[in-house]
């Protein structure tokens, strides 16, 4: 298969964290050895969630702090900066809806959707159930948090941002109040760091965010040349499982700051689908969870089973839940009681 690429060059956008450049560069592997006629370079570029640490992300604008700074530069270059001809986000980091001048490009095969429990360096305990009272655990993320009270009223938890090293260094500093972390164990594993990890946590226990694990490429919209190279790129099973989880998040109107979590299989060979959410109130004394298994053989069935689980939550209380959020409260809560 040939494209009408000019140059055969394509120009690759991405964050410029250590992980999001792993990231960038996974893709142009995949298309440097599926079409070795064509050459990659990749922009990493700092954006404004990656420059302000100091507060959780929940706080000052969420996901579309990952985006807007590279979408720019898909529609025009800019002083030093190329024109690019893809963004390549971790997919729970993309909003639900886009700018109307881009759109999904592809979502690539998905690493390991789970949250990660990691203890500190030289600790005894290798579960949450395990941790004494009142132990801290780090997390910036209110689906994690509102999770970890749900189960573990006893724990304290406290925000920590920056990469996967720096948040590792302050889990490890024997003066530190952390005793563990939770973290996406896709992150861990991309970083080389799939070592750190004691365990893998899964539903019941903790729901994982909505398109976590898995690589999501944004384009120029009705880019029908660059949208034909990623169709070739895309792992149906995983575009299946994370459309229907952010058709899901958009029909409950939730960010990446709202306490929403899913667990999606898909078997391949029966066409079988099965998503199953939860919404839980940030200090977890609310929750509702429900699942739908249906035949899923194209996006818009899978669009459609995330609108189905939604009414079903909807119908237990999930609106509700969200309605009664008190963002300003959770956005200055340093931790809980």
């Amino acid at each position: 298969m040939t494209f009408n690429i000019p140059n055969n060059h394509v120009q690759i956008g991405g964050r410029k964290s250590a992980l999001a450049v792993v990231q960038s560069e996974i893709v142009k592997g995949i298309i440097e050895e599926k079409y070795p006629e064509l050459s990659c370079s990749i922009l990493a570029l700092s954006t404004l969630g990656d420059k302000v640490q100091s507060k959780p992300l929940y706080s000052f604008g969420g996901k579309a702090l990952w985006t807007k700074e590279l979408e720019v530069l898909l529609l025009e270059e800019m002083d030093e900066f190329p024109k690019l001809d893809l963004i390549v986000h971790s997919l729970k980091d993309m909003p639900t809806n886009l700018p109307e001048e881009f759109e999904l490009g592809c979502i690539l095969d998905r690493e390991d959707p789970r949250d990660a429990l990691v203890m500190k360096q030289g600790s005894k305990y290798k579960s949450l159930a395990e941790l004494p009272d009142g132990s801290v655990v780090g997390t910036s993320s209110v689906r994690r948090s509102a999770q970890l009270m749900k189960h573990y009223p006893k724990l304290k938890f406290d925000s920590v941002r920056g990469n996967v090293q720096t948040r590792l260094r302050k889990l490890d500093d024997p003066e530190g109040i952390f005793s563990c972390l939770l973290l996406a164990a896709a992150g861990l594993d991309r970083s080389g760091l799939g070592g750190r990890i004691t365990s893998r946590l899964d539903a019941p226990e903790m729901y994982y965010a909505v398109g976590q694990g898995a690589l999501g490429v944004e384009i120029r919209k009705d880019d029908m040349v660059i949208k034909k190279l990623l169709d070739t790129l895309e792992d149906p099973s995983t575009a299946y499982k994370c459309y229907a989880e952010r058709s899901l998040m958009r029909y409950l109107e939730g960010g990446c700051s709202v306490p929403i979590g899913v667990h999606t299989t898909y078997n391949e060979e029966s066409q079988k689908l099965t998503l199953k959410g939860l919404v839980v109130s940030p200090d977890g004394t609310s929750s509702v969870e429900d699942e739908v298994c249906a035949k899923v053989t194209s996006k818009e069935e899978a669009n459609a089973v995330g609108i189905q689980l939604g009414d079903l939550l909807i119908a237990k209380g999930a609106q509700q839940i969200l309605k009664d959020i008190n963002f300003e409260r959770i956005n200055q809560r340093p931790e809980s009681k």
